[in-house]
Parts: structure tokens; C-alpha cells; sequence
């Protein structure tokens, strides 16, 4: 049988035995390479899809497959850049748990779901990870620590991962900020009716403790708080060595968390580490149309307006879905106006405004500097590596590291994509230089001042 036609066979049946979105993120980008002797070859997209689809489907795909040829087939997944290696791999099999759990004390918002978290280039390796989690709490990839600027999903997956294991198991799962953890810990200082902390410390430990998922968000605001990190310190010993899954989120990676513990940075790779990029326009324009058919409008927004929105807005996903709220409303008070691009552009020039390039840090430093040097920012952001452009690169990439809250990576994206590691070197390199060069320490101080931080 033709390996298109079986696949495709396979595919209508396992889609059948699965929800549409386990089927979505790993399966659906797979296809079969070939049948040689007793082995199917299988590629996938990505690492984490050999890694899930071995562990906890292989029986149902080989069931599958088996039923369609007839044979006994053993079982090969590739990368693309892999079909030539061949490495054999062991399974063990998923045990089927009754639901059985409660969203409200879990803080849970179940509004936020996969279903509804719109996937692109992005983000896609984030929610392919958030998923295999969900999955596998405990088993796959313990902490998984998910990073990035606000505004681009991470509350959203993590929410997404609790009600994933509410809905499917009876583990019990904790969502709070790094904010309620310390509030909690304060707590434990306090007395109760016997003169001792006994009651709060049980009620803590309770909390924390006696849990199976502990989801915390912008665990960058536990740096200023040290007896907190400690406690947290203990609290992660203890659920990871109880094979209890932890997730964590922040606004940058774990080596950009300076005012943590060495030892607590250390623990947060441990398992996997995911960063969420910011949208590009083709997500952006699905974000957009998403928030229009669940917001149900009486209005139609025209492709024009979605596409000026997405050009404008910037990639924060929460001032994405604001434009089209204040857009609505602006049509209203208008006597219920068609929605036009001009009314567009009237409504929502004030929002724009906060999230062109001009207000973003990162650009601003870029323009700055370009200017100084006489370049332009399309050459600081490109791939040139002649010394009249890479040198003001190299002091652009420093400035940002040095007055923005911005990871490498980040700032290597706004640079033309480059690697986190070209960042740290530029920035290794200008701190060496201003040290032993007077001239460019000058200069530096002059750039800062034009930028507007002394």
C-alpha cells in the first residue's frame, strides 16, 4: 500500500481515538517515511514529539498501524534531519485516572483552556511542552519553568496545564503568584489564640505541601524576598522529590533571575526550560480574529482594520484584544458607525500609541544609537558584520541589557534573531572595553544620557 494513502488511513483512525486537540499538536505535522522490513519510520516536527508520542502512544499507534498492514510493526521516530539515524527506543504505558478535583480552591480561571489558546510559530514549542505536562504531571518534564514578556500567554498555559488535570485526574492542583506565596509565608510570623504560629505554619505546609501540581507565576518578584526563597527553596525540594510536578513562570530565563538564589536557579533547570516569543503578524491577525467571533459583535470589522490593528498594536496579546474592545465601544458612542478603517485609525490612535516601536525600550536604544553612529537601524538589527555597524551593535545590545528588563534572548530577537550567547559575548566585550577605554566609557555615558537614565 502506498505509505501516503496508510498514513492517511492511520491518521482518520487515530484522530477518532483522540480529542481534536491531542490530535492537533501530535499528530497532525507527522507523516510516515517508510515501512522497511518490521520498522515504521515516522517523522516528526520536533524533539518533544518523539519523546511524548514514544511514551504514552506508541501502543495505540502500533495497534493501529498493525490492524492496517497486518503485520507486526516496530516503531521508529525521526526529526527530519534524522532519517538516516536510527535509534530504537523503549515505552512504558499511561494508566487511566478517574476525574475527581475542585477548580475553585485550585485558583484555577477556567476560561483558560488549550482549546482557546491560539498556537503559532511563536509559541508553538511552549504549548507542545505545556500539553505534555498536562499529560504526565510528575513524569515528563519536572519543574517546567515558562518564560517570556507579559502579555504573550504564559498565565494563560499554565491555567490552561491545571484545568487540563483537574478535567482528567483527581490530582490536586495549586495555582498562585509569587505574590500569594510570600503573603502566605509572612503569615506563618503571626500568632494564634495559644501565643504560638503552630496553626499557620500546619495551615502552610498544608497548602504547599500537600499537593500534587504547584503552579507559581512571576516568580521574578520573589528576588527582594529572601527568607521567602528559602521556604520556596524547601517547598520545590519537597515536591520534586515526591515526584509532585512544579511549573513555574517569569518575565526572563532562569540565568537572568540575578536577585534569586544560585540554588534555586539551578533547581529551575532541572527539567525544561520554554520561552514564549512574541507573536508574529500572521499569530497576531489570528489572536484578533479569535477575540472578534468569541466577542460575537453586531459589527463587522473589515480584514484592513484586523490587518492595521496587527501592524500597529505591537505583540502584547492583552492590548491586541483591548483594541478590538475599545474599536467596539468607539463605534457605539459614534451612533453605531460602521467600522471602517479611518474610524479605526481615529478610535484608536491613543492606543497605538503606547505600543508602536518608538515606545518600546529596545528600539528606542537602537535608534539612539544609530543615530550616533550614523547608521541606520535596519543596519544595527541586520546581519552585517563590518566594523562600522557590529561595534555600535555591540553597544546597543550592551545599553539594552543594561537599562531594560530585557533576557538575551529577547534582545537577541530585536537584533535580527540573534543567539542569546552573541549577546552575552557583545555585552562581556563593551563592559571589558569601557573598563581599560576612557573614550568609550564617555560615550556610553553620553548614549545613556540621550536615552534618558544617567
Amino acid at each position: 500500500m502506498n505509505v501516503d494513502i496508510l498514513w492517511s488511513n492511520f491518521l482518520r483512525q487515530i484522530k477518532e481515538e483522540l480529542t481534536s486537540l491531542s490530535f492537533d499538536t501530535w499528530f497532525a505535522d507527522t507523516h510516515l517515511h517508510k515501512i522497511e522490513g518490521s520498522k515504521a519510520y515516522i517523522v516528526v516536527p520536533m524533539p518533544i514529539h518523539k519523546k511524548h508520542l514514544l511514551d504514552n502512544y506508541s501502543d495505540l499507534i502500533l495497534k493501529i498501524l498493525n490492524d492496517i498492514t497486518n503485520t507486526n510493526l516496530e516503531l521508529v521516530l525521526l526529526l527530519k534531519e534524522e532519517i538516516d539515524e536510527i535509534v530504537p527506543k523503549t515505552v512504558e504505558n499511561r494508566e487511566a485516572i478517574i476525574p475527581e478535583n475542585d477548580k475553585i480552591h485550585s485558583n484555577l480561571k477556567s476560561s483558560y483552556t488549550f482549546d482557546n489558546f491560539i498556537v503559532g510559530n511563536s509559541n508553538k514549542f511552549a504549548q507542545a511542552a505545556a500539553l505534555s505536562v498536562a499529560e504526565n504531571p510528575g513524569r515528563m518534564y519536572n519543574p517546567l519553568f515558562i518564560y517570556g514578556n507579559s502579555g504573550l500567554g504564559k498565565t494563560h498555559l499554565m491555567h490552561a496545564i491545571g484545568n487540563y488535570i483537574i478535567e482528567n485526574s483527581n490530582k490536586k492542583v495549586l495555582y498562585v503568584t509569587s505574590d500569594q506565596f510570600i503573603q502566605d509565608f509572612i503569615s506563618l510570623k503571626k500568632k494564634d489564640d495559644g501565643e504560638t504560629n503552630f496553626n499557620y505554619i500546619d495551615f502552610f505546609k498544608n497548602k504547599y505541601r500537600n499537593i500534587d501540581v504547584l503552579i507559581i507565576d512571576d516568580i521574578q518578584f520573589l528576588g527582594g524576598a529572601t527568607g521567602t526563597q528559602k521556604e520556596f527553596f524547601h517547598t520545590f525540594n519537597t515536591l520534586y522529590n515526591d515526584s509532585k510536578q512544579i511549573i513555574i513562570s517569569s518575565d526572563r530565563s532562569p540565568d537572568d533571575l540575578k536577585l534569586l538564589e544560585d540554588r534555586l536557579r539551578t533547581r529551575f533547570c532541572w527539567g525544561l526550560t520554554v520561552n514564549i516569543f512574541p507573536p508574529d503578524f500572521t499569530l497576531r491577525i489570528e489572536i484578533l480574529k479569535k477575540k472578534i467571533v468569541a466577542g460575537n459583535f453586531e459589527k463587522e470589522i473589515p480584514e484592513d482594520v484586523i490587518e492595521y490593528i496587527a501592524s500597529n498594536i505591537g505583540t502584547d496579546v492583552r492590548q491586541l484584544e483591548g483594541s478590538i474592545t475599545r474599536l467596539i465601544a468607539y463605534s457605539a458612542i459614534m451612533s453605531g458607525a460602521d467600522i471602517t478603517l479611518d474610524l479605526a485609525i481615529e478610535a484608536l490612535k491613543d492606543f497605538i500609541s503606547k505600543g508602536i516601536s518608538d515606545k518600546n525600550d529596545v528600539h528606542r536604544i537602537q535608534k539612539i544609537v544609530s543615530e550616533y553612529f550614523q547608521i541606520s537601524v535596519e543596519d544595527i538589527r541586520s546581519k552585517k558584520r563590518s566594523s562600522n555597524i557590529s561595534f555600535p551593535r555591540q553597544i546597543a545590545m550592551y545599553l539594552c541589557r543594561e537599562m531594560t528588563s530585557e533576557s538575551f534572548p529577547k534582545i537577541g530577537t530585536e537584533f535580527g534573531g540573534k543567539d542569546h550567547s552573541t549577546v552575552m559575548h557583545s555585552v562581556e566585550k563593551i563592559e571589558n572595553e569601557i573598563k581599560v577605554n576612557k573614550d568609550l566609557a564617555n560615550i556610553i555615558e553620553k548614549l545613556k544620557k540621550d536615552i534618558g537614565v544617567v
